[in-house]
């Protein structure tokens, strides 16, 4: 279990996260979302500990996590946004350097290499330099060396960030059989989809603080069910219903050219910035 208490951390006069408080269950897939500098990935930061709150407490299982806490601090595993390996080496050396920084044994860190570069998809290219994986296969890795220490935790900053739409879809399934393996899983991403499909929960963040928390489906139910998209001249504009007939009855006196569809998790964030959340998504 994760359990943000009071979390604040400020630079100057920012603010980035402002007294958050948030409760991840073991086992759980998080999602957050939010806008450009909402402060995901400041939160990120010092679930790492590459940051310091300046007030209160991150506990993982109810122990305190701290940066001298080698222990405790080896149930996680990150991966970021950023691409952070050489590209003069290649997948295997990537693997055992990464092992060899946590002191494993070399048999087991090729025994787990093969296993987790197969999981992947990526042992026939385990030969291959970095420079020469596509920006796919790099995030691939990047996931398969934070599995190498078998972490109950993964925390995932954007890791689909400039991936294609079939790569993007080959990480979701990597991440959901994790998910069904039972590993707890927190998610930042700026494609909404991604959340809708992946995360039991989501919580929207702004300026620091918690806007809302909930599952998909909750949140798209509180928005209504159905939407029309009117589009009048000179704009457009949508509206949510919690019944089909309500939004078949509002479609037939639109006077005007409108779809009906179902609604969507990003309809819910793009709504709540209407109501607070600043609109541009990370």
């Amino acid at each position: 279990m994760i359990e943000l208490r009071g979390l604040t951390k400020k630079f100057g006069d920012l603010t980035a996260v402002d007294s958050l408080s948030l409760t991840i269950g073991t086992g759980e897939f998080m999602g957050l979302l939010g806008p450009n500098g909402a402060g995901k990935t400041t939160l990120i930061g010092m679930l790492t500990t590459v940051l310091l709150p300046d007030s209160g407490e991150i506990r993982l299982d109810g122990i305190r996590l701290e940066r001298k806490s080698s222990a405790i601090k080896r149930k996680l595993s990150v991966v970021t946004q950023e691409y952070s390996m050489r590209l003069d080496m290649t997948a295997e050396q990537i693997m055992e350097y990464q092992g060899r920084l946590y002191v494993l044994p070399l048999t087991e860190i090729r025994k787990k290499t093969e296993e987790l570069l197969d999981f992947a998809g990526l042992y026939d290219f385990r030969k291959r330099s970095v420079r020469t994986l596509s920006g796919g296969m790099r995030r691939k890795l990047m996931l398969c060396r934070a599995l190498l220490t078998d972490p109950e935790i993964m925390l995932l900053d954007e890791p689909t960030a400039g991936m294609d739409a079939v790569s993007r879809r080959q990480m979701w399934e990597l991440l959901k059989k994790l998910h069904r393996d039972g590993m707890t899983i927190l998610l930042t991403t700026h494609y909404i989809e991604e959340a809708e499909n992946l995360c039991e929960r989501v919580a929207l963040i702004n300026r620091g603080k918690l806007d809302t928390v909930g599952s998909p489906e909750e949140l798209i139910s509180g928005l209504g069910r159905y939407a029309v998209d009117v589009s009048p001249a000179g704009g457009s504009f949508s509206r949510y219903f919690k019944e089909r007939a309500e939004a078949i009855g509002f479609l037939s006196q639109s006077g005007t050219y409108a779809v009906l569809r179902r609604t969507t998790l990003e309809d819910v964030f793009i709504e709540r910035a209407g109501s607070g959340l600043q609109s541009a998504v990370k």
